[in-house]
């Protein structure tokens, strides 16, 4: 028994893969159209033009 042979992995996976369909962006927020005002709805275009802007590289 040498030194190594404890640290030996057993299988190819090493880590736990999360299905893609599972994956999320980590978005979580809950937003109400009725209760926005008008900082909020340009606050929420200012949102969606970062998010295009990042989603395209």
């Amino acid at each position: 028994m040498g030194r190594g042979d404890h640290n030996r992995a057993t299988g190819k996976n090493f880590f736990a893969q999360t299905p893609k369909n599972q994956l999320s962006d980590g978005i979580d927020v809950e937003y109400s159209e009725e209760l926005a005002d008008h900082d909020d709805i340009v606050a929420n275009e200012r949102s969606k033009a970062a998010n295009r802007r990042v989603s395209k590289k």
